[in-house]
């Protein structure tokens, strides 16, 4: 398994020699505008892609699939709708595939639990964004488990830590899980994706897994940066196995 953090959610897994966009984000910097209840008028995306127009191009060129967890603009936005080739394979949850397919998508692999493609087994697991009165209006969010006989690799996608989470790891067992960190927070509720303590109850309710942790410094209701987050994993003495990326890094295990 090998994946580059491209900035914030967006992601590309490499499974064998297949090469899967997680959840595209491809706007310039500020190009999604203001955040409501944010508390802030910063422009969102807070930062651009770790390369330029051109480089971006002939990464999209070399992608076999992409996946998209939920329709939220900072995972899928107008620019990934214009510049991705329409008859790529789309993995999606069932309940966004309709939608997609109306931005003109026309191989859109709409999974409900569990699918096989290219010898990968990919299941879609659960989520919850938020709690209370805020979840609800963040609506349905999900994740994807990637299998081959040698690996399993969990994107969670947007969620706080929660028995969900905890279940789902005990079914898959993976070898590495991919978090959204930051602890985005609105003007009111609770966190909606996970806070530094939420990464540490995945490490160690997952104690043999690597922990990479994304979703960082790219959009303004985040409340945690990276600087933070790495503090919070040193103190608990798991750096061994729980990694901040930093946009454009590639991990590799």
């Amino acid at each position: 398994m090998k994946l580059q953090l491209w900035r914030n959610a967006t992601l590309v897994l490499t499974i064998g020699e297949k090469q899967i966009l997680i959840d595209p984000m491809l706007g310039a910097k500020g190009s999604l505008g203001h955040f409501p209840m944010t508390g802030n008028e910063l422009m969102n995306p807070l930062v651009d892609l770790p390369f330029n127009e051109e480089e971006l191009k002939e990464k999209l060129s070399e992608v076999d699939a992409v996946a998209v967890t939920h329709l939220h603009p900072d995972h899928w936005d107008e620019k990934a709708m214009e510049l991705l080739d329409k008859n790529i394979p789309l993995l999606c949850p069932e309940i966004i595939a309709e939608h997609i397919s109306q931005a003109g998508f026309t191989n859109i692999i709409s999974i409900k639990d569990t699918l096989t493609w290219e010898n990968i087994r990919i299941s879609i697991t659960e989520g919850r964004h938020g709690t209370g009165e805020i979840r609800e209006k963040m609506g349905e969010v999900h994740g994807f488990v990637f299998k081959t006989e040698d690996t399993a690799t969990y994107i969670v996608g947007d969620s706080i830590w929660y028995e969900g989470i905890a279940a789902e790891i005990d079914k898959h067992q993976p070898q590495d899980i991919i978090v959204a960190g930051g602890a985005a927070t609105f003007v009111v509720g609770d966190p909606i994706i996970m806070t530094a303590k939420d990464i540490i109850e995945v490490c160690r309710h997952a104690p043999d897994a690597s922990v990479l942790v994304t979703h960082l410094e790219a959009v303004s209701h985040c409340k945690e940066d990276r600087a933070f987050i790495q503090q919070v994993i040193h103190e608990n003495n798991l750096q061994n196995r729980c990694f901040v990326l930093k946009d454009g890094e590639v991990f590799s295990d």
